[in-house]
Protein backbone atom coordinates (compact mmCIF):
# COMPACT_ATOMS: atom_id res chain seq x y z
CA UNK A 1 0.00 0.00 0.00
CA UNK A 2 1.35 3.38 -1.01
CA UNK A 3 2.05 5.67 1.94
CA UNK A 4 0.67 9.16 1.44
CA UNK A 5 1.62 11.45 4.30
CA UNK A 6 -1.53 13.56 4.19
CA UNK A 7 -3.78 10.48 4.33
CA UNK A 8 -1.76 8.84 7.09
CA UNK A 9 -1.95 11.98 9.21
CA UNK A 10 -5.71 12.26 8.66
CA UNK A 11 -6.21 8.62 9.68
CA UNK A 12 -4.24 9.23 12.88
CA UNK A 13 -6.36 12.27 13.74
CA UNK A 14 -9.70 10.61 13.07
CA UNK A 15 -8.65 7.52 15.04
CA UNK A 16 -8.39 9.78 18.12
CA UNK A 17 -12.14 10.45 18.06
CA UNK A 18 -14.30 8.59 20.64
CA UNK A 19 -15.37 5.11 19.54
CA UNK A 20 -13.07 5.00 16.54
CA UNK A 21 -9.91 3.03 15.87
CA UNK A 22 -7.48 2.79 12.94
CA UNK A 23 -9.75 0.54 10.83
CA UNK A 24 -12.80 2.77 11.28
CA UNK A 25 -10.65 5.83 10.61
CA UNK A 26 -9.41 4.33 7.34
CA UNK A 27 -12.98 3.67 6.17
CA UNK A 28 -13.98 7.23 7.02
CA UNK A 29 -10.97 8.68 5.20
CA UNK A 30 -11.75 6.63 2.08
CA UNK A 31 -15.34 7.85 2.21
CA UNK A 32 -14.14 11.43 2.45
CA UNK A 33 -11.64 11.08 -0.39
CA UNK A 34 -14.23 9.48 -2.65
CA UNK A 35 -16.64 12.33 -1.92
CA UNK A 36 -14.27 15.24 -1.68
CA UNK A 37 -16.61 17.81 -3.24
CA UNK A 38 -19.67 16.76 -1.23
CA UNK A 39 -17.90 16.10 2.09
CA UNK A 40 -14.26 17.21 2.33
CA UNK A 41 -14.65 20.76 1.01
CA UNK A 42 -17.70 21.77 3.12
CA UNK A 43 -16.34 19.89 6.15
CA UNK A 44 -13.00 21.68 5.95
CA UNK A 45 -14.78 25.03 5.72
CA UNK A 46 -17.10 24.22 8.65
CA UNK A 47 -14.25 22.96 10.83
CA UNK A 48 -12.33 26.16 10.14
CA UNK A 49 -15.35 28.24 11.19
CA UNK A 50 -15.84 26.15 14.34
CA UNK A 51 -12.17 26.54 15.26
CA UNK A 52 -12.35 30.29 14.67
CA UNK A 53 -15.73 31.15 16.20
CA UNK A 54 -16.87 28.54 18.74
CA UNK A 55 -15.50 29.02 22.23
CA UNK A 56 -16.37 28.05 25.78
CA UNK A 57 -18.26 30.63 27.82
CA UNK A 58 -15.97 31.70 30.67
CA UNK A 59 -18.97 32.31 32.93
CA UNK A 60 -21.17 29.21 32.59
CA UNK A 61 -18.85 26.83 30.72
CA UNK A 62 -21.07 25.97 27.75
CA UNK A 63 -20.21 26.48 24.09
CA UNK A 64 -21.05 29.73 22.34
CA UNK A 65 -20.36 31.46 19.06
CA UNK A 66 -18.31 34.65 18.91
CA UNK A 67 -20.99 36.05 16.64
CA UNK A 68 -23.73 35.54 19.24
CA UNK A 69 -24.24 35.90 22.97
CA UNK A 70 -24.25 32.88 25.25
CA UNK A 71 -27.52 31.01 24.73
CA UNK A 72 -27.29 29.35 28.14
CA UNK A 73 -26.70 32.57 30.08
CA UNK A 74 -29.16 34.70 28.15
CA UNK A 75 -32.10 32.45 27.23
CA UNK A 76 -35.17 34.32 28.51
CA UNK A 77 -37.41 31.25 28.08
CA UNK A 78 -35.69 29.30 30.85
CA UNK A 79 -36.54 29.16 34.51
CA UNK A 80 -34.24 31.64 36.12
CA UNK A 81 -34.47 30.17 39.62
CA UNK A 82 -32.58 26.92 38.94
CA UNK A 83 -29.09 25.95 37.80
CA UNK A 84 -28.17 22.38 36.88
CA UNK A 85 -24.47 21.68 37.42
CA UNK A 86 -22.86 19.06 35.15
CA UNK A 87 -19.31 17.90 34.49
CA UNK A 88 -19.10 18.51 30.75
CA UNK A 89 -21.03 19.65 27.70
CA UNK A 90 -21.96 16.09 26.70
CA UNK A 91 -23.91 15.84 29.98
CA UNK A 92 -25.70 19.11 29.23
CA UNK A 93 -26.70 17.88 25.76
CA UNK A 94 -28.00 14.58 27.17
CA UNK A 95 -30.21 16.34 29.70
CA UNK A 96 -31.41 18.93 27.18
CA UNK A 97 -32.38 16.26 24.63
CA UNK A 98 -34.48 14.45 27.25
CA UNK A 99 -36.66 17.57 27.82
CA UNK A 100 -36.67 16.77 31.53
CA UNK A 101 -35.17 20.00 32.79
CA UNK A 102 -35.91 23.60 31.82
CA UNK A 103 -33.46 26.02 33.37
CA UNK A 104 -29.87 27.19 33.41
CA UNK A 105 -26.85 24.91 33.07
CA UNK A 106 -23.40 25.29 34.56
CA UNK A 107 -20.64 23.17 33.01
CA UNK A 108 -17.67 22.61 35.30
CA UNK A 109 -15.29 21.29 32.68
CA UNK A 110 -14.37 18.11 34.53
CA UNK A 111 -14.10 16.83 38.09
CA UNK A 112 -11.73 17.62 40.92
CA UNK A 113 -10.03 14.22 40.88
CA UNK A 114 -9.56 13.98 37.12
CA UNK A 115 -5.97 13.55 36.02
CA UNK A 116 -4.35 16.97 35.83
CA UNK A 117 -7.55 18.68 36.96
CA UNK A 118 -7.41 21.13 39.85
CA UNK A 119 -10.22 22.81 41.77
CA UNK A 120 -9.06 26.11 40.31
CA UNK A 121 -9.56 24.76 36.77
CA UNK A 122 -13.28 24.19 37.35
CA UNK A 123 -15.89 26.96 37.11
CA UNK A 124 -17.01 26.64 40.73
CA UNK A 125 -16.27 30.25 41.71
CA UNK A 126 -18.34 31.53 38.80
CA UNK A 127 -21.17 29.20 39.90
CA UNK A 128 -21.25 30.92 43.29
CA UNK A 129 -21.25 34.29 41.51
CA UNK A 130 -24.21 33.25 39.34
CA UNK A 131 -26.19 32.04 42.34
CA UNK A 132 -25.78 35.39 44.07
CA UNK A 133 -26.12 37.60 40.98
CA UNK A 134 -29.21 35.90 39.51
CA UNK A 135 -30.99 35.17 42.82
CA UNK A 136 -30.97 31.43 42.11
CA UNK A 137 -33.23 29.42 44.42
CA UNK A 138 -31.97 25.91 43.66
CA UNK A 139 -28.72 24.36 42.46
CA UNK A 140 -29.16 20.82 41.13
CA UNK A 141 -25.90 18.90 41.26
CA UNK A 142 -25.91 16.43 38.35
CA UNK A 143 -22.39 15.09 38.54
CA UNK A 144 -21.80 11.43 37.81
CA UNK A 145 -22.15 8.77 40.51
CA UNK A 146 -18.41 8.09 40.43
CA UNK A 147 -15.90 8.79 43.19
CA UNK A 148 -14.66 11.84 41.27
CA UNK A 149 -18.19 13.08 40.61
CA UNK A 150 -19.25 12.74 44.23
CA UNK A 151 -16.05 14.41 45.47
CA UNK A 152 -16.80 17.33 43.18
CA UNK A 153 -20.41 17.44 44.40
CA UNK A 154 -19.29 17.73 48.02
CA UNK A 155 -16.88 20.52 47.15
CA UNK A 156 -19.65 22.43 45.35
CA UNK A 157 -21.90 22.00 48.37
CA UNK A 158 -19.20 23.44 50.65
CA UNK A 159 -18.62 26.34 48.26
CA UNK A 160 -22.32 27.27 48.39
CA UNK A 161 -22.66 27.11 52.18
CA UNK A 162 -22.59 30.88 52.61
CA UNK A 163 -25.47 31.40 50.18
CA UNK A 164 -29.14 30.75 50.91
CA UNK A 165 -29.60 28.59 47.84
CA UNK A 166 -31.21 25.17 48.09
CA UNK A 167 -28.78 22.47 46.96
CA UNK A 168 -30.13 19.17 45.65
CA UNK A 169 -28.65 16.18 43.86
CA UNK A 170 -29.89 13.53 41.48
CA UNK A 171 -31.11 10.50 43.38
CA UNK A 172 -33.07 7.38 42.46
CA UNK A 173 -32.39 6.02 39.03
CA UNK A 174 -28.77 7.14 38.97
CA UNK A 175 -26.67 3.96 39.30
CA UNK A 176 -23.46 3.92 41.29
CA UNK A 177 -20.57 4.55 38.93
CA UNK A 178 -22.92 5.82 36.22
CA UNK A 179 -22.05 8.73 33.95
CA UNK A 180 -24.74 11.25 33.00
CA UNK A 181 -24.22 11.16 29.23
CA UNK A 182 -24.69 7.36 29.10
CA UNK A 183 -28.08 7.33 30.85
CA UNK A 184 -31.35 6.87 28.98
CA UNK A 185 -34.22 9.38 29.21
CA UNK A 186 -36.23 7.25 31.64
CA UNK A 187 -33.34 6.99 34.07
CA UNK A 188 -32.64 10.72 33.82
CA UNK A 189 -36.32 11.50 34.42
CA UNK A 190 -36.35 9.37 37.56
CA UNK A 191 -33.13 10.95 38.79
CA UNK A 192 -34.47 14.49 38.37
CA UNK A 193 -37.95 13.76 39.69
CA UNK A 194 -36.61 12.13 42.84
CA UNK A 195 -33.71 14.47 43.49
CA UNK A 196 -33.08 15.10 47.17
CA UNK A 197 -32.02 18.17 49.08
CA UNK A 198 -28.55 18.31 50.55
CA UNK A 199 -28.26 19.44 54.15
CA UNK A 200 -25.77 22.20 54.77
CA UNK A 201 -23.09 21.28 57.27
CA UNK A 202 -22.53 23.84 59.97
CA UNK A 203 -18.95 24.97 60.60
Amino acid sequence: MQKINEIEELIKLIAKLPGLGPKSAKRIVLKLINNRDELVKPMASTLAQVYKNVIRCQFCGTLKSNAQGCHNCGDANKEYNKICVVEDIADQWSIESSNIYNGYFHILGGTISSVGQRKEDLLINSLVERVIKDNIEEVIIATSATVEGQTTAHYIQDSLKKTNVKVSKLAQGLPVGGEIESLDDGTLYSAFKNRTGIKKNSD
